[in-house]
């Protein structure tokens, strides 16, 4: 329980459901000099749980999310990529350490107020887990949950998958939880909101370079690649007479140059053909040739695609239309129909 009205409404849900519930808050590592909020997140995960007389706990995850979610996003970056920290949140601590330090105290499931569906079926005298986007399209995370395995699956609960937002608020408020109308966390899973650059620049030295656009004309400076997203709108040349606004197309690490396009050249850089690695597929593995929809970030509209390879190391996908901003380190995640069938890291 994070504190959230998501997770509240699930505990809520799931206890009236007649499971025997236990409230679990995870405390994870946050940055020195960052103002947090996670003392007054618990608290509040504190008064739900008061409120539905379940017992609280806190479960220590401290190193567990430094060394597999902070380490990982600083050496990320470091190498010019752009990490999903979430992501790796949810495959390393809350369905990682979390879910393993539960089960040896005997529980039989985690649960979370993740929306999105979990389905079963019976095949060859065995369960096949499937996840299925949420019905609230708009809060859908079924995005952040493609690097888990049927194993873990098979021990999770998802009661919000058939709710809407708002409907999640109103069942909130008619139960008198006190986080009924408590504003949604952003930013980084567990910290929250914080100025990301200011932090990488604890751990990652400066390295000025030139800003160029796409036919070498020199108009700035930046201060080191790995603080730059590819995508990311820059108002490199503004006030000097060299229009604008550009956005960052490639990362030239060879001469440690950031290679920019205004809007209407941005297209030249966009492609069809993405490479992921780290590949994992929930239920099935993608068929060559088969149609498929796919984005490669959150909240992008899903895509048509097919797989045209598919191994171990690297799988590679076609997509019919020209994609933007296509950014090696984030996730791409296939789709067959409602089904999120896993997906992969984008390759350099």
């Amino acid at each position: 329980m994070s504190g959230g009205v998501d997770s509240s409404v699930a505990a809520l849900l799931l206890q009236k459901s007649g499971y025997d519930l236990v409230g679990c808050y995870i405390k994870g590592w946050y940055p020195p000099g960052v103002v947090c909020n996670w003392k007054e997140d618990r608290r509040d995960a504190m008064r739900v749980c008061a409120k539905l007389g379940i017992p609280f706990i806190t479960i220590d995850a401290e190193k567990e999310y430094k060394k597999e979610v902070v380490d990982y996003m600083i050496s990320e970056y470091k190498a010019g990529r752009t990490p999903n920290p979430d992501i790796m949140c949810n495959k390393s601590v809350k369905f990682g350490v979390f879910l393993k330090k539960v089960l040896a105290m005997g529980a039989d499931y985690i649960a979370t107020g993740h929306y999105v569906n979990l389905k079963s079926k019976i095949s060859n005298l065995k369960s096949a887990y499937k996840l299925i986007k949420a019905k609230d399209l708009n809060k859908d995370q079924s995005y952040f949950l493609w690097t888990l395995t049927q194993e873990q699956l098979k021990h999770c609960l998802f009661p919000l998958g058939g709710l809407l937002k708002s409907e999640v608020r109103k069942i909130a408020k008619k139960n008198g939880l006190a986080t009924a109308e408590k504003e949604e966390s952003q930013g980084v899973c567990f910290i929250g909101e914080f100025d990301m650059k200011d932090f990488l620049k604890k751990y990652i030295k400066q390295k000025n370079g030139k800003v160029v656009t796409a036919d070498g004309k020199i108009i700035g400076e930046h201060n080191g690649l790995a603080f730059y997203t590819i995508g990311q709108r820059h108002g490199f040349g503004f006030g000097g007479g060299e229009g604008g606004p550009y956005y960052i197309v490639e990362k030239d690490f060879k001469n440690n140059r950031l290679i920019v396009a205004e809007k209407k050249d941005e297209k030249k850089f966009s492609r069809k053909e993405v490479f992921i690695e780290n590949a994992n597929w929930i239920s099935a593995v993608p068929k060559i040739g088969k149609k498929y929809r796919a984005r490669i970030r959150y909240r992008q509209p899903l895509e048509e695609c097919e797989a045209a390879e598919v191994s171990k190391n690297s799988t590679k996908i076609i997509f019919k239309n020209h994609q933007r901003a296509i950014t090696p380190g984030q996730s791409l995640v296939i789709y067959d129909g409602e089904e999120m069938m896993g997906g992969g890291v984008i390759q350099s």
